[in-house]
């Protein structure tokens, strides 16, 4: 499936019963005062758009930030929000790339096959001039049958034996907290990184608000040194942004791409953590 939708071809769409548009803007972590994104989707949004918050969305008894709610309870709050694992899903933002691919990337992870990202999110839906809307929305309760691809995920054990056997880590966060140069956001946490891993501050596979192209992916990727055909794990600081590197990579065409769910947040809170400074 290509992963990127237009928005004309959301347009052409808009009505149709098996379509399910989704806000999934998250507030960037660690800006003051916290910018309300649900309250800016309130303002304005796509038609028919409900809103997916992933602070919200997630399992708050790991202790983490972002990781996944178990197969049971993410099929629930998606039948209470009006929208089936067999829908048309897509996801878009606010601003530029950041949190959205993060939420496509969970419902694909929980069994949705039809999910996309529509390039450009908000900002290339109005400069097409097409309509928005205000206000909240709330559809018929449905049934989401939701089944965890075990494959997509690692855990802490996973991602210590994937360093262990020198596979590829590309880590998402910034230039300077992958080097130690600059603080986490998360207080508590050193910053630096995983043994072997590879900066990939996801910034740099997005034209602000759209995705780049696979061939300018493929180029990024190859300066990285990143063979696109063996495995790879994405992280980041809490499992967000590790989702843009993961789109791009698919959008490259890796076929062997899983995402460490807990992310830095978690590796650097663990005493058994080996973490590399380069300053």
């Amino acid at each position: 499936m290509n992963a990127l939708v237009s928005p004309q071809w959301v347009a052409s769409r808009l009505g149709s019963p098996d379509l399910v548009i989704v806000d999934a803007t998250m507030p960037p972590v660690g800006v003051a005062p916290k910018v309300d994104t649900h309250a800016i989707y309130l303002q304005k949004h796509l038609p028919g758009a409900v809103f997916f918050d992933i602070d919200e969305l997630s399992d708050h008894s790991s202790g983490l930030p972002h990781t996944l709610l178990s197969a049971e309870a993410f099929g629930a709050a998606m039948g209470a929000r009006g929208i089936t694992e067999t829908a048309t899903i897509v996801v878009y933002e606010q601003g530029d790339v950041f949190s959205a691919p993060r939420a496509r990337w969970t419902f694909r992870t929980m069994g949705a096959k039809e999910v996309y990202l529509l390039d450009g999110g908000l900002k290339a839906w109005e400069a097409a001039g097409l309509p928005v809307e205000s206000g909240a929305v709330t559809r018929e309760p449905a049934e989401f049958h939701a089944v965890l691809d075990a494959a997509a995920v690692k855990d802490y054990d996973k991602l210590r034996a994937t360093l262990a056997a020198g596979e590829q880590v590309l880590d998402a966060r910034s230039a300077g907290r992958f080097s130690g140069a600059d603080p986490e956001p998360r207080a508590g946490l050193s910053s630096g990184h995983m043994p072997g891993a590879t900066s990939t501050p996801f910034p740099q596979l997005a034209n602000g608000a759209a995705m780049k192209s696979p061939e300018e992916l493929r180029s990024v990727f190859q300066a990285k040194g990143v063979d696109l055909q063996k495995p790879i794990t994405t992280s980041c600081g809490s499992g967000v942004t590790a989702a843009v590197v993961a789109l791009g990579l698919e959008l490259a065409g890796a076929p062997l791409v899983t995402l460490y769910d807990g992310s830095w947040a978690e590796y650097a809170s663990r005493s058994e953590s080996v973490i590399v400074k380069d300053v």
